[in-house]
């Protein structure tokens, strides 16, 4: 019987799971060396959906001790989604503050307890300054197994709020990621710039960069909220992704975003 690969890595996601990479893997903590590895593996604890880095000891170039509190067990949501902290484990170990540098990051890393990583300690991606090799690594270390895919469209896009359009193409980009929705892009001279305003919003993904954000200029008289996030875009995206720059994606569930 024939196996749907993404319904096998689903099933998966209740289990700890790891992989090996070959990369060099280092971390500061206030320009101060936390660990130093070219043994690292990527790992996710059960219901993660984004990875971590976890090294073997003697990689570890910091202070280790005990943390005074870590979250674990029946408490932890069905899934661990990004914004949920580091320090809510789903796999058995112990919780460990980090100290480098005259500097402590409280229950930053994880001894894990599992055989088959026996001596490895895994590390909160956002409490350092993260290299492979030499280049930094923004968010969280890449999921070796997502891919982001973009490809030019000439698919004609209508995006409106209540009776005012906010942009309308034909010629988008399509964004299409490992494990979510596809994403249409429009390209910035599309766009109504008068019917959005910049908000202070901003995100990091370590495969497209920093995302900014927009909201409506105004409430409609439909009763769109004007206070919220309705779009966003890379406007200097990480090299892989470099030909999103300036292009911008609105949330298909706040305004109405149509294909004619």
């Amino acid at each position: 019987m024939a196996t749907k690969i993404s319904d096998a890595l689903k099933g998966l996601s209740r289990e700890l799971r790891y992989e090996p990479t070959t990369k060099h893997i280092r971390a500061l903590l206030d320009g101060v060396p936390v660990l130093d590895s070219r043994q690292a593996v990527v790992v996710w604890e059960p219901r993660r959906v984004v990875p971590c880095y976890a090294v073997p000891t003697d990689g570890v170039v910091s202070v280790l001790s005990p943390a005074e509190t870590a979250v674990r067990g029946g408490d932890i949501p069905p899934m661990l989604h990004p914004g949920i902290p580091f320090s809510r484990h789903s796999a058995p170990g112990m919780a460990l503050d980090v100290s480098a540098g005259g500097q402590t990051a409280a229950g930053a890393a994880f001894r894990l307890d599992d055989p088959d990583l026996e001596g490895y300690v895994a590390f909160d991606p956002g409490a350092f300054d993260w290299f492979e090799e030499d280049d930094a690594v923004q968010s969280h270390p890449r999921d070796p197994f997502h891919r982001v895919d973009i490809r030019h469209s000439s698919r004609h896009v209508l995006v409106s709020s209540s009776r005012n359009v906010l942009a309308e193409s034909t010629t988008p980009i399509m964004v299409f990621e490992t494990g979510m929705d596809e994403r249409i892009y429009l390209p910035p001279t599309d766009v109504n710039w008068d019917a959005l305003v910049a908000t202070d919003s901003a995100t990091l993904c370590p495969y497209k960069g920093t995302a900014s954000y927009w909201r409506l200029a105004r409430t409609d008289a439909g009763g769109d909220d004007a206070g919220g996030d309705v779009a966003w875009s890379y406007v200097n995206p990480l090299a892989p992704a470099a030909e999103m720059a300036g292009y911008v994606c609105f949330y298909d569930n706040l305004v109405d975003v149509k294909e004619r």
